[in-house]
């Protein structure tokens, strides 16, 4: 097969399954590719879903319909002085959606009547259910939506909430799994974790978590329950200033930080599957020691707060902003909600001819290559709302998912990003 070939077989919305065959007979294809027509080929076998499932990027890999539903806040818990937790069902019985471990919600919440909604993404952090789903938010000092929910949401509210998105999520196999967090990014790891007690799972689980003391510890009692349900479990919990009522032994294992010391301390498997998660720093700490300790970077999943990681061909060391509405942004136009990223601007068509150049006004991190629609860097989840495209993308993206380097809003959007 000729290289023009192969790149038509990918790229063209075209995928013939013996074309696909006899590509993946080739020695020389890189893993990559590989990776890509064996997708391809998965998703003809299962007839699931629609898009190009060899070029969809990790973060879109789960598509969901687009919209959102009520939900009934049915109880509200405090895990840590910080940490709140809310429990949610359909207010009719119905069941809702399947719930992959390590996905998350968006919530739109309306603070005042006057002022635009805000968007926000919170992880599931309970077990399997299509029941109820909880979600764990963290308090910031001031952070809107946080201090909404903390001083208005009471049992009995209803919600507006999203169907569950992401891609980070817990992997079938049988090599031990290493989930590793600070703080609120316990959230989605505390999920795999109960996922991995419903399924009795016989793999070597580890938990390593990063505190500063017991009062931001949350989730601690629950985490240990759950680790005395697996047969080969075990939990270490590092206590950055512990509290001087706060036992060693019982609270926290030790005093500090995680790091590689801690990893050999705990003799974290060079062959784990990595499930990472917490502040910025933290995971760019841990990605190193963990590499530093042989462990494979494709092994290492990691889950952003706060927008993804962007992806810029030929931008190298660029310092990462903090997004921003911008400067010139008036209130006229169709409203494009950045959900993970917490921004929203209004549509200038005058002003930008994609969604990627309103997001880069914006410093929203945002994957990109192409920027014509053909490669699908930029597939991102559409949360709400609908787009069309100019120009035409040379196949399109799952349904629930959209093309920001391609794409106008036609209505308010909300994007996962």
């Amino acid at each position: 097969m000729t290289v023009a070939e192969i790149n038509a077989l990918l790229y063209s919305p075209n995928h013939p399954r013996g074309r696909l065959e006899r590509a993946l007979r080739i020695r020389g294809l890189s893993p990559g590719w590989r990776s890509s027509f064996e997708s391809l080929v998965q998703s003809q076998t299962t007839a699931a879903g629609n898009g190009n499932t060899g070029l969809t990027p990790a973060v879109a890999a789960h598509p969901a319909a687009p919209g959102f539903r009520p939900l009934a806040v049915t109880a509200i818990d405090q895990e840590a002085t910080d940490v709140l937790s809310l429990t949610m069902q359909s207010p009719n019985g119905q069941p809702l959606p399947t719930v992959l471990p390590g996905q998350y919600v968006v919530l739109r919440l309306q603070p005042t009547a006057s002022a635009s909604p805000l968007f926000r993404s919170y992880s599931l952090s309970g077990p399997p259910s299509t029941e109820r789903y909880r979600i764990s938010v963290k308090i910031e000092p001031n952070g809107a939506a946080g201090t909404y929910l903390r001083d208005h949401a009471r049992a009995g509210d209803v919600l507006d909430v999203s169907s569950p998105r992401g891609g980070f999520t817990l992997q079938s196999g049988e090599r031990p799994v290493l989930l590793l967090s600070a703080g609120i990014g316990a959230t989605p790891l505390l999920a795999m974790l109960h996922a991995l007690v419903a399924a009795r799972s016989t793999r070597k689980v580890l938990w390593l978590h990063g505190a500063r003391d017991r009062q931001y510890h949350p989730f601690a009692a629950e985490v240990r329950r759950l680790m005395l349900s697996l047969t080969d479990g075990r939990s270490y919990v590092c206590y950055s200033r512990p509290g001087s009522r706060d036992r060693m032994g019982e609270d926290f294992d030790a005093a500090g930080h995680l790091s590689r010391s801690v990893f050999e301390d705990v003799h974290v498997p060079t062959e784990a599957d990595v499930y990472l998660c917490g502040p910025t720093r933290f995971m760019a700490d841990m990605k190193e020691a963990l590499a530093t300790m042989g462990l494979a970077p494709e092994r290492i999943h990691v889950e952003m707060f706060n927008g993804s990681q962007s992806m810029t061909p030929g931008v190298v060391g660029a310092a990462r902003r903090t997004p921003h509405p911008p400067k010139d942004d008036a209130n006229v136009g169709r409203l494009v909600s950045f959900a993970r990223s917490g921004i929203a601007a209004h549509w200038k068509a005058s002003a930008q001819r994609s969604i990627l150049e309103l997001a880069e006004a914006c410093d929203v991190p945002v994957r990109w290559s192409c920027r014509a629609g053909v490669c699908h860097s930029c597939e991102s989840g559409l949360v709400s709302g609908e787009v069309v495209y100019g120009p035409e993308p040379l196949e399109k993206p799952a349904d629930g998912n959209l093309l920001v380097c391609c794409s106008q809003p036609i209505q308010d959007v909300v994007i996962d990003l």
